[in-house]
């Protein structure tokens, strides 16, 4: 009966040593690939304008993204998308609180179009990223490029509207918050894309 429990307890112990030394294993094939894909957005974002924003909202797709610069400016895309979307929705909610000065109200209105414009154009550059190829490469990227570059100019304008002391307040605080976010994750985006449109060797 003891060499019995004494066997049972043997196996056991085997099996979790065998399952750890698996895991183990496994587990010392991630850091290479993961740190060689850290290090190529690490590398990538040092050369945008805020790189530690950069690295930041990238580096969770590390997996993603590998070493591939088409999704490297893909992801970025998707990223300062998101972030739009979820101001644009932030902003119609704050318009419609009562009591809002008529000047506050009136460049709420306006940057909540500006920002839905740049939403637009961020869609569309992501559209065209996808159709991309040696055939159409110049041309789509600098399609893209301006798209890009008209969102940033539709982010710059929605905060042009809250100029002034007159105009401080929740709302100017809340959105000149989302919007400069945005606004930074745009031209970082711009900055990957630029260093994409300089090559093609990386296309199909």
């Amino acid at each position: 009966m003891e060499g019995s429990s004494l066997r049972h307890g043997l196996v056991i112990l085997l099996t979790i040593l065998q399952f750890t030394t698996y895991i183990a294993l496994s587990l010392a094939d991630i850091p290479f690939h993961t740190q060689r894909n850290i290090e190529y957005i690490k590398s990538s974002c040092s050369t945008t304008t805020y790189p530690r924003l950069c690295y930041r909202s990238l580096s969770i797709y590390a997996s993603k993204i590998n070493t591939s610069p088409r999704l490297l400016v893909h992801t970025a895309l998707n990223v300062t998308l998101k972030a739009s979307k979820s101001t644009s929705r932030l902003m119609i909610k704050i318009s419609r609180i009562h009591g809002l000065m008529p000047r506050v109200a009136a460049a709420m209105a306006d940057c909540i179009e500006a920002i839905g414009d740049s939403v637009d154009e961020l869609q569309q550059s992501i559209g065209e990223l996808g159709h991309i190829r040696r055939s159409n490469f110049s041309l789509t990227m600098s399609d893209i490029q301006t798209w890009v570059s008209t969102a940033l100019t539709d982010e710059d304008t929605c905060m042009d509207g809250f100029a002034g002391k007159a105009m401080n307040g929740y709302a100017k605080t809340m959105v000149r918050k989302r919007i400069v976010k945005i606004a930074h994750l745009t031209s970082n985006a711009l900055a990957l894309i630029n260093n994409f449109a300089s090559t093609q060797s990386n296309l199909p």
